[in-house]
């Protein structure tokens, strides 16, 4: 059955990337879209989560905010997955993944959802980090957007299948089972992944060992701020427009469904765009391009946020772009610190955990007192400071020899 599955996403990488990863490419896709699954369901469905543990929007919201800021753990995470196998940091974070799920899903007030939020946020960084571990030892840099661009979108998948299915599962019966699916997922991707991915002891194989960092040490601030705010920019809307279309347009649990898989299809092609072209048109140009679309997408929300057949479109482009900035923003983390490519990826996901816990709780307030149009501004407003941090690193590589 592995080997099966293995076998869906082979060809759409030619032989000069390494056979293991071709083989195992769809497996380990599949696994991030069951973790992603349970991860981005709880943004499209606050409100009705909000209503289940007996609290408000912005009382689940500072939930959010407090797993968000467990994101801050993250260089200690980098350390630890640096000396596991692979594939024992992987399966590791399934089972906390699932292990989280259960906790939120069994919740009854904001605090244990909070815990289990937390859990799942810890554990899915373990699962990322040894995932990002595996393919950079096996990946040149040169080559590695086209790998991570194909797994990244299980992060579209995620929301177009997963969150669609449990959105649904919660139309018929309640969000608690909605979470159950998805847990159910990922223990069924535990199990393929102990099976189908041979163990190793770290960084050994050759794309490791000889690769030459771009990413100097100068410039790491640079891309921290960049990332912070990239992700802080996501945030500001991730979890203020299921409410928007709830409060503003009386949309149901299903109608917020179809509205997922649309998001889910257009980060689709936003992360299969970048799969394509950000190893030729550049890392940083590429993450610039999608952080600008992100800001005029986002203006434009801001300003017809009352009218949703302008609104909604601008909304999916705003998340879709956003989704190929940091798709093509990824590899740059990997090569953050040479030779310890899961210590750069807990960096950079640590400036963007910050980010989105410190976007969490002012874009929630914002859009109960004013509406969609202030969260809106504040993600235009965020997403320019990555589109600067992007030209500084640019222009700091093209000056250099």
């Amino acid at each position: 059955m592995v080997d099966i599955v293995g076998t869906m996403l082979h060809r759409a990488l030619d032989d000069s990337i390494p056979i293991e990863v071709r083989n195992r490419i769809t497996l380990l896709t599949a696994a991030r879209t069951a973790v992603n699954s349970c991860v981005r369901f709880a943004p499209p469905f606050l409100a009705v989560i909000a209503r289940g543990n007996g609290t408000t929007l912005a009382g689940i919201g500072i939930a959010v905010a407090i797993s968000e800021l467990s994101g801050l753990l993250s260089p200690l995470n980098g350390e630890i997955v640096e000396r596991l196998h692979r594939r024992t940091a992987m399966v590791l974070g399934l089972l906390g993944v699932v292990l989280g799920v259960t906790v939120a899903a069994s919740s009854v007030h904001p605090a244990m959802f909070a815990v289990g939020l937390t859990v799942v946020s810890q554990s899915r960084l373990t699962f990322d980090l040894g995932l990002g571990s595996w393919t950079t030892d096996r990946v040149p840099y040169a080559q590695r957007s086209r790998v991570m661009g194909l797994v990244e979108i299980s992060w579209a998948l995620g929301l177009l299948l997963g969150v669609s299915l449990m959105g649904f599962l919660t139309a018929a019966t309640n969000w608690r089972v909605g979470y159950g699916l998805g847990a159910a997922a990922v223990v069924l991707s535990a199990g393929l992944i102990a099976r189908g991915i041979a163990p190793d002891s770290g960084p050994h194989t050759r794309a490791t060992r000889t690769a030459r960092s771009p990413v100097k040490v100068s410039d790491v601030a640079v891309l921290v701020l960049g990332m912070f705010c990239l992700m802080a920019a996501s945030q500001s809307l991730f979890v203020t427009f299921g409410s928007w279309l709830v409060d503003a347009f009386d949309f149901t649990p299903t109608a917020l469904s179809v509205v997922a898989f649309g998001l889910g299809f257009a980060e689709l092609i936003a992360a299969v765009t970048s799969s394509r072209r950000t190893d030729t048109w550049g890392k940083e140009r590429s993450t610039a391009v999608g952080a600008t679309l992100m800001v005029v997408a986002s203006i434009g929300l801001a300003i017809w946020h009352d009218r949703v057949v302008s609104a909604l479109p601008l909304c999916i482009i705003a998340i879709a772009v956003f989704e190929f900035a940091i798709v093509s923003a990824i590899p740059l983390s990997t090569a953050a610190i040479v030779g310890s490519p899961a210590r750069g990826m807990a960096l950079m996901v640590g400036a963007g955990t910050f980010g989105r816990a410190t976007a969490s709780i002012p874009a929630t307030r914002l859009y109960e007192r004013f509406g969609m149009a202030w969260p809106a501004m504040m993600s235009a407003i965020l997403a320019t400071g990555t589109v600067v941090a992007m030209v500084v690193l640019h222009r700091s590589h093209v000056r250099k020899p």
